[in-house]
């Protein structure tokens, strides 16, 4: 808003006011009026990112109805005031970002203190002077604290094992303190914690043992004074993983090769140490892996496998010098991808005006909304996950009502403090420039946490540079007669060129009405409906050039998969809806009839768990389909860890949920019923909130009322996930997909594919099932990482999940449950754990198996299964269809 000047005078007589934001106003200066506390109704103020100074008024403590108190990034001075332990309603508490000094102030029999805010979530302290030991009676068990930020004081002494006691906590930094003495090991309780930060401070004793955070994404114990030792192996038991960071440290010994085979992890940053022999990075590396920095060690040699192509550091060690000195190992700056940043790849060359910048969608030139946001705690260090910066920019133009494509992130980079930094611009939907209430509105939204980014990023703040609005100037009496003269005989000019234009345009648009009536009359082979337009419900045709136009000529930039059909292409229409295209590439087209049919099966069904069509293109030899745009992947690909996306064990029972409940509405409701067949990881994709979708009815069938139940057929699906029922009798039925999704279940326990190594899921959790064995079935083994040390507790309902899952399998068709019985039964499961189950949460191309005279064999003998895995596809995500062969005509109700 540009305000200038101090806040101060009467304004303690605004007695009604509820909300003050005077954020990312840097003129204001001066220090806060103590009237402040008069204002008794206040709920939320917020006057961060300006230059205000001088003490906190110890009157704040007034306003008892305050939720939300964000003074961060100021230049306030002295000690935090007592009072504010009497805002026994505040969750929000910021003070970040000054010059603070003094203890924490904790309740005395004559005083208040921060002890008493058992509401607070956040206690938001770092980058302050606050000295003396954190208090052990700041925590206790009856705080619902999530993030606890001490970062950048000057705080001594020892870690209070209080914190322990705070079973809610997520985030822990106290980093760049002087706390000394050894790590309470009561922090091991913290099950929910996903970032602890410990470094720079004097700590000492043995490295702690934190096995028990199964939740923790990263890690740093750099810069310490712990007792020498190797690398405790505890480390490679946490399953969700990305960063382990322990510099300058006492780290000795080989360096395990298990410190590589973490499911999640990306980097791994251990410099400075004194780790020796030989570097083995073994044959089972992380597949999200991209940096090992080992510099300053005393590696003599080193033998990294052919699987590991990213960044590995090993400047300053002795096989720097005597072996492999020519190698990039021994280079400090190694060929790596560049940090992400927002495309503009289709803007070509276009530049604007001093102070206007290119919108990344629409490339005009326009004014932006910009500024800085600082994520405090991160739970990744990849600043490469194309997946994970998409996740932001969709969400920051959804949640603040902004239009798609709107966003533009670029620069991201860890700071000295070790905050994410993204620079941020936002475009205006139209025109140039953004009006007052806009910028008001969205500036509100990021200063009070009304938007909340995806999860992975943390808590964070935003700082916004100034917005100049636009300037309305008269027009002189001259120019506008110039401007008169000008547009005169411009008119007279485009008079006489109208009437051509306007001839020629009435000619191409009676050409294209009879294209769009007729769009299929080129491709057909014969029969007197080959033209016919088809009936879709809810989907519509697309021309060439507009699905052209939206993904910038079909761009590699807005590729986003491939597999045998053709090609992936993200694109945004001009209403602003993000969309998926599936362009057919030459040899894997269909007959005009054929895709007729397909496109009136996809449009018929719409459920949310089934991704929805859009529309089809149909000319100039092409032939698209467009589907609603998933973000995060296919269920595979998050199994694989390919995605980055962590799923915890509830995560994967909504998702279970949901895609039940997609199969259920093509069994029971879809008119007529739809059989699937090719139920598999692949074909559920994953929306922006983790939400499953089930996807690809390339090889559905449709079953009349005369043949509900058996339907005779060519044998189509996907070998790992096919009904070996179906597969010998050639009879499908709905219990056909049961069975496929019930080897779904399995591989969300297990993370495995159907076929690894000539070995069959279903098999090997057959033999290895055990009863007796409450906690994991006997299954422990075979259990993804991922989730296999998640406690009892939190494993809700998983052994009447493993169960229902072998129910599915039955080898008799007579003996499974239907998708209704799936749905309802998951659904106990979470409801038994007091869950929501209404609230939403969080491809290889199909083989035709043909068909034979003769008796056919079980599909899974062992003599019958391929060595190679099954579903092992390198495709990216988004290969939404596996083709569209139908095995017989598909004639809609």
């Amino acid at each position: 808003m540009s305000l200038k000047g101090k806040l101060e005078g009467d304004i303690g007589g605004l007695t009604e006011l509820r909300s003050l934001d005077l954020s990312f106003n840097q003129d204001l200066t001066g220090s806060l009026s103590p009237r402040l506390g008069d204002l008794q109704k206040l709920n939320i103020l917020i006057l961060a990112g300006c230059s205000f100074s001088g003490s906190i008024p110890e009157q704040l403590g007034n306003l008892k109805e305050l939720s939300f108190l964000a003074l961060n990034s100021n230049n306030f001075t002295g000690r935090i005031p007592p009072s504010l332990g009497n805002l026994s309603n505040l969750y929000w508490l910021d003070l970040a970002d000054n010059q603070l000094t003094g203890p924490l102030p904790i309740s005395s029999p004559n005083s208040s203190g921060l002890n008493q805010l058992l509401k607070a979530k956040h206690f938001h302290f770092n980058k302050n002077k606050l000295s003396g030991p954190i208090p052990p009676e700041l925590f206790s068990p009856e705080m619902v604290l999530i993030h606890i930020l001490f970062d950048g004081n000057q705080f001594t002494g020892t870690i209070p094992s209080t914190i322990g006691l705070v079973r809610t906590l997520e985030v822990l930094r106290l980093d760049r303190n002087s706390l000394e003495g050894r790590v309470p090991s009561n922090l091991n309780n913290l099950t929910n914690i996903n970032e602890l930060n410990l470094a720079y401070n004097k700590l000492s004793g043995p490295i702690p043992d934190l096995r028990g955070m199964v939740n923790l994404d990263y890690v740093d114990l750099s810069n310490n004074s712990f007792t020498p030792s190797e690398a405790p192996l505890w480390f490679s038991t946490l399953p969700s993983l990305t960063t382990l960071v322990m510099e300058f440290g006492s780290l000795q010994g080989p360096v395990p090769e298990k410190l590589f085979s973490f499911p999640q992890i990306e980097q791994v940053k251990l410099r400075n140490n004194a780790f020796n022999e030989t570097l083995s990075m073994g044959t089972s590396v992380g597949p999200q892996l991209q940096l090992v920095d080992l510099q300053n060690n005393q590696i003599s040699s080193v033998t990294v496998g052919s699987e590991y192509k990213n960044t590995l550091i090993l400047v300053g060690n002795p096989v720097c010098t005597t072996g492999i000195s020519n190698t990039n190992f021994c280079q400090l700056q190694q060929q790596s991808k560049k940090p992400y940043s927002t495309s503009l790849a289709n803007c070509g060359s276009k530049s604007c005006p001093a102070e206007q910048k290119l919108s990344p969608q629409s490339c005009d030139c326009a004014y932006p909304y910009e500024g800085t946001l600082y994520f405090r705690a991160p739970s990744f260090r990849e600043l490469t996950n194309v997946n994970i910066f998409h996740s932001l920019e969709m969400s920051l133009w959804t949640k603040l009502d902004l239009t798609p494509g709107s966003v533009s992130l670029q620069d991201p980079l860890f700071n000295e403090d070790d905050y994410l930094q993204v620079h941020l611009a936002l475009f205006p939907s139209t025109g140039k420039y953004f009006n007052r209430s806009e910028i008001l509105r969205i500036g509100f939204e990021l200063s009070n946490q009304t938007y909340k980014p995806p999860e992975e990023f943390g808590p964070y703040y935003f700082i916004a540079s100034p917005y100049v609005f636009q300037e309305h100037k008269g027009v002189s009496i001259s120019s506008g007669v110039v401007a008169g003269i000008a547009i005169g005989c411009t008119f007279l000019v485009l008079g006489l060129v109208v009437v051509v234009v306007y001839a020629i345009r009435q000619k191409k648009r009676a050409e294209k009405a009879i294209g769009m009536s007729k769009p299929f009359a080129s491709w057909a082979q014969s029969g007197k409906d080959s033209g016919g337009a088809p009936q879709l419900k809810g989907a519509r045709w697309f021309s060439y050039d507009e699905l052209r136009k939206c993904t910038n000529n079909f761009s590699e930039s807005n590729e986003i998969g491939s597999g045998g059909y053709g090609k992936v292409y993200r694109g945004i229409l001009s209403d602003g809806q993000v969309i998926a295209i599936k362009r057919a590439q030459q040899g894997s087209m269909q007959g005009g009839l054929e895709f007729k049919t397909e496109i009136e099966l996809l449009s018929r069904v719409h459920h949310k768990n089934l991704v929805g069509l859009v529309g089809f293109c149909f000319e100039q030899g092409e032939q698209m389909l467009v589907y609603e745009f998933m973000p995060n992947g296919t269920l595979r690909e998050s199994l694989s860890g390919k995605s980055g996306i962590h799923l915890d064990w509830k995560r994967r029972l909504r998702i279970a949920l949901g895609s039940a409940r997609g199969l259920a509405y093509l069994h029971e409701l879809a008119n007529p019923p739809i059989i699937h067949r090719d139920v598999k990881s692949t074909n559920i994709l994953l929306d922006e909130n983790l939400a499953a979708k089930v996807a690809d009815f390339g090889l559905s069938k449709l079953v009349s009322d005369s043949s509900k139940g058996h339907v005779s057929t060519q044998v189509k699906g996907t070998l790992g996930y096919l009904d070996p029922e179906y597969y010998m009798t050639q009879q499908l039925t709905e219990k056909s997909d049961v069975y496929s999704f019930g080897v779904v279940m399995l591989e969300l326990i297990t993370a495995k594919q159907p076929i690894e190594k000539g070995k069959y899921i279903v098999r090997e959790v057959r033999m290895a099932m055990d009863k007796n064995d409450e906690e994991h079935y006997g299954m422990r083994e075979l259990m993804d990482p991922a989730i296999r040390n998640t406690t009892a507790l939190h494993l809700i309902g998983f052994g009447r999940f493993l169960e229902l899952a072998m129910q599915c399998v039955e080898e008799s068709a007579a003996d499974r449950p239907t998708m209704s019985d799936v749905v309802k039964a998951i659904e106990i499961i979470l409801q038994n754990d007091g869950m929501n189950t209404n609230s939403t949460s969080a491809s290889s191309s199909a083989t035709d198996f043909g068909s034979s005279k003769g008796a056919l064999r079980h599909p899974y003998n062992n003599d019958a299964l391929p060595k190679k895995d099954v579903n092992d596809s390198t495709n990216n995500a988004f290969d939404y269809s596996g083709g569209y062969t139908l095995s017989a005509k598909v004639e809609p109700k």
